[in-house]
């Protein structure tokens, strides 16, 4: 039984069809960050305000998300329990490190690539001229709270916001009040900070790979005979796939891939023992799951179930550029249809 036009569209999420959140963290009001725009594509994120809506639940074993900042906006220094993972989809960006984010600092432009240890503050602005927008990718089903720079919390209450125990939010210039038997969250330690790492701007650009350094091959196991170019971006070698490694090798319990379609190529059907989560960074594509069509554009994410029979083409006029996320470290190479 082959897949129906209405579970195509529950995996689905176009770019435009994305509903934000405005006050998705402690740091929403303060000056020079009160004007991100939060996402949560796939699985529950990290945000702090329960109204933040999730557009697919289906647990994949790590998150994706998205932040789309206007120019000058700045994600305030925080750090996570789990890896995280951003390609720059559009737009400008600065990323530092440190709990005043003065330790280390690395520009990235449209299709790199970073991904940020555990153990390391880091804030993230948007440096260009117009809006930006970053597709993130977060470790584990449950990715856990944000810890934030203890001058975070000191803004947030300047602005009548109050970060709670249970990760929760309230916001007393709307009348909200901390509920009974809930504490609110301590501000962040010397002990806690003293748990981070501190990095230089070398070590930062080690967490970098660049769109112009991606190692493209059409001889792996998933391109091999088509004009298709695949390249390893996280995860470490991965001899099934005939993939080698970046220096982004370390384990985050997810692997990411990019594939680019020149025009007129195309991948036949075949099957994965993975859910398959398909980013478009660039141009369009045309996928056929299981007899059915669906046309991706720049920033649709679609996530195609395990088993299912998928085929890849590039569609219109220009080359696409693809980013895949599947669950683990290392894929399985993919079962080609006889």
């Amino acid at each position: 039984r082959g897949i129906t036009v209405s579970v195509l569209s529950e995996r689905l999420v176009r770019y435009e069809e994305l509903i934000p959140c405005r006050n998705a963290f402690i740091d929403t009001r303060s000056p020079g960050s009160d004007q991100k725009e939060n996402f949560t594509i796939i699985g529950p994120g990290v945000a702090e305000n329960p109204d933040q809506h999730v557009h697919i639940a289906i647990p994949h074993g790590f998150n994706i998300g998205g932040a789309r900042q206007p120019p000058g906006c700045l994600n305030s220094q925080h750090s996570h329990l789990t890896e995280e993972v951003f390609v720059i989809s559009q737009g400008s960006w600065h990323f530092s490190t440190g709990v005043d984010g003065s330790d280390a600092v690395v520009r990235l432009e449209e299709g790199d690539v970073i991904s940020i240890p555990m153990d390391l503050f880091r804030g993230f602005e948007n440096v260009g001229e117009g809006s930006g927008y970053l597709y993130a990718v977060l470790g584990q089903d449950d990715p856990g709270r944000v810890l934030w720079a203890p001058q975070v919390f000191d803004m947030a209450s300047d602005y009548g916001l109050v970060l709670l125990e249970n990760g929760g939010l309230v916001d007393t210039t709307l009348g909200q009040k901390i509920p009974d038997g809930v504490a609110p969250m301590p501000k962040t330690s010397a002990e806690q900070i003293a748990q981070h790492r501190v990095i230089d701007d070398k070590t930062l650009e080690q967490c970098v790979v660049r769109v112009s350094d991606f190692s493209f091959s059409n001889d792996t196991a998933l391109t091999k005979g088509t004009d298709v170019l695949e390249a390893p971006l996280i995860g470490p070698a991965s001899p099934d796939e005939k993939l080698g490694e970046t220096k982004l090798n370390w384990s985050h319990g997810f692997c990411v891939r990019a594939l680019k379609f020149q025009a007129g190529s195309f991948i036949a059907g075949h099957k994965r023992q993975e859910e398959e989560v398909v980013y478009v960074q660039e141009g369009s594509i045309k996928m056929h799951i299981d007899g059915e069509a669906l046309i991706l554009g720049k920033g649709d994410t679609f996530t195609t179930p395990i088993g299912a029979t998928r085929s890849f083409a590039q569609h219109g006029d220009d080359i696409a550029l693809v980013y895949v996320t599947r669950r683990r470290d290392t894929a399985k190479a993919p079962e080609f249809l006889d």
